[in-house]
């Protein structure tokens, strides 16, 4: 693998969410409701939410990468999740940074499967060994990406005063 990398600029990722919107809009899946995987989810759940007119978001924290190609053995959905009551009969998409194993939007479609009416995922990036195909991405990519929120390190403990 080379040391190429996807970079993408916050201006870059409006586009993006633009441009996964219309696919949504335009494949005909109406979603009741955004279900965005925090964190790198988080961004796109709401551009998503605004451009298709979808006020009902709801989160999702599923914890998988504890560093730069470090991973937990399988990811684990943290609580408050959702509750299952609540997505019952529901469109819902879910919505994610990037498809990188797939196995964090496996873990939440299946979480979903069974009390929603359908459940579609939405994806900036998508990498071709991702166990899951989403049904919406934006790009595919085999390089590492850069994301405009986690290019820079926390501000917290860099000399700030708190």
């Amino acid at each position: 693998m080379s040391n190429e990398r996807e970079v993408l600029t916050y201006d870059l990722f409006g586009t993006a969410t633009r441009e996964l919107a219309q696919g949504v809009a335009d494949s005909g899946f109406a979603p009741d409701m955004v279900l965005a995987i925090a964190r790198g989810g988080l961004a796109l759940g709401m551009g998503l939410g605004y451009a298709l007119g979808v006020k009902n978001i709801s989160v999702v924290n599923v914890e998988f990468y504890t560093g730069v190609d470090q991973r937990l053995d399988v990811p684990i959905m943290l609580p408050p999740t959702p509750a299952a009551v609540d997505l019952s009969g529901l469109k819902v998409l879910i919505a994610d940074d990037v498809a990188d194993t797939g196995r964090t939007l496996e873990l939440v479609h299946e979480f979903c499967e069974g009390h929603v009416a359908e459940a579609r995922t939405a994806v900036v990036y998508e990498k071709p060994q991702s166990v899951i195909k989403p049904d919406y991405a934006w790009r595919r990519t085999e390089r590492w990406i850069d994301f405009p929120w986690s290019v820079l390190p926390p501000v917290v403990g860099h000399g700030l005063a708190h």
